[in-house]
């Protein structure tokens, strides 16, 4: 049987390393946000032919700054600019028929800034009540648990074990955007999401185990009962997490472009939330009670 109780502090320290890198990163980075949080166009243009980025730069270039150009398929091109009117927006891709060759128009996206800012603002709330609502809802379900571990305790080890996740996800975004302008959207808070709710599934696997043993093991040490309660679930856990990481990495490897970053937030996210789940939320629940002993 996996002692992994007896380590705690040596998943922890993971832990730790990766939260003060995302904290660091957030800290002096920051976040680079998409049109949907701060305003802006999305073109999508399809051509006969796969058509040269460069030329399409430097038509664009003129036109407006700070645009941003990539490839999506072989032929067609996704073009993101600041807020233009429809004029400017008329002129920009008349400027590159003429000068790229002809297209057709797949979509056209405007955002406004304060409807971008009105959006980032419900994005942050929807995180805190999705977090309100695990705590209040595992309290709950948890309210019969044996002692000496309270339903409470149950709720926030969830929690705490959710931070983790979406710090993780959200460092690395913060890298990649700072050295590789990777823009987060509304996909990206959808994708923290579902995170959330894959994270705390599998937490909760292991809790209600600990729960069921903390009756039937009643008199045993709780870190006895706690890590046998993890090694009973824990190939349940790897294998269901196994399971989606592969459907991820196949559409992260032969994916659309416009997926691409999304899936990428769920591949992360389900790592670190397979990982808090065993090794960081359990042992909260240890420590916690060991730390409750010691007062007493």
């Amino acid at each position: 049987m996996l002692n992994i109780i007896k380590h705690y502090k040596f998943w922890f320290g993971v832990s730790t390393a990766l939260l003060i890198a995302s904290i660091i990163s957030l800290a002096i980075f920051g976040l680079r946000f998409g049109i949907d949080f701060k305003g802006g166009t999305v073109t999508q243009l399809s051509f006969a032919k796969a058509p040269n980025l460069d030329q399409i730069k430097a038509v664009v270039a003129k036109d407006t700054d700070g645009a941003q150009i990539q490839s999506a398929g072989t032929s067609d091109v996704i073009i993101k600019t600041k807020p233009l009117e429809k004029p400017e927006h008329d002129k920009l891709e008349a400027d590159i028929k003429a000068q790229v060759g002809d297209f057709t128009e797949k979509s056209y996206t405007s955002i406004g800034p304060i409807i971008g800012q009105e959006l980032r603002s419900k994005a942050i709330y929807q995180l805190l009540l999705v977090a309100l609502g695990i705590v209040l809802y595992i309290g709950y379900a948890f309210r019969k648990v044996t002692k000496p571990i309270t339903a409470w305790k149950f709720g926030w080890a969830a929690v705490i074990a959710l931070v983790h996740d979406l710090f993780i996800v959200v460092g690395l975004f913060s890298i990649l955007g700072h050295f590789f302008k990777v823009e987060i959207d509304s996909l990206f808070v959808t994708a923290l999401l579902t995170v959330l709710g894959f994270s705390v599934h599998d937490t909760i696997v292991v809790f209600d185990r600990i729960r069921e043993n903390l009756r039937t093991e009643a008199g045993q040490p709780i870190d006895y009962i706690v890590n046998h309660s993890i090694n009973q679930t824990i190939v349940r856990s790897l294998n269901t997490s196994l399971t989606v990481l592969f459907v991820l990495l196949s559409l992260l490897l032969f994916g659309g472009v416009t997926i691409r970053y999304f899936v990428l937030a769920l591949f992360i996210g389900i790592i670190a939330g397979t990982y808090s789940s065993i090794f960081i939320a359990s042992p909260i629940l240890v420590i916690w009670e060991r730390w409750q002993s010691k007062r007493a």
